[in-house]
């Protein structure tokens, strides 16, 4: 499969996942998600599909194990909607670099005030 194809495939299912996460999923320990990008493996059988979860270590934690937990149950709620033959297996893999965006931002703004005063 091409590159493109599959980078196109990969937003459709970032959308979808996207909108399951915030209206279908009802498991308490899933806190506030965002998918940031899928990835497809050259067959397209498996997706690694990176998110950021804003709050501490444990809830982020405690987020991860219920998106690992209900991946059956998020392919099947991708399934009727992509015209795909198979649809891909979920890993989901958290993604820290808006974490380290703000870090980064913030440490520039305490340089910045510093050399103000």
């Amino acid at each position: 499969m091409s590159a493109r194809r599959r980078a196109q495939v990969g937003s459709i299912i970032r959308e979808e996942l996207s909108g399951i996460l915030q209206r279908e999923m009802k498991d308490p320990r899933l806190g506030f998600v965002s998918v940031l990008r899928v990835e497809l493996s050259p067959d397209m059988s498996f997706a690694r599909v990176y998110v950021s979860v804003y709050g501490s270590q444990e809830e982020q934690q405690k987020t991860m194990e219920a998106l690992e937990h209900a991946s059956g149950f998020i392919r099947r709620q991708l399934a009727p909607r992509l015209t795909l033959r198979t649809i891909p297996r979920l890993r989901f893999i958290l993604d820290r670099s808006m974490e380290h965006a703000e870090n980064i931002s913030r440490i520039l703004a305490q340089i910045e005030q510093e050399e103000k005063s």
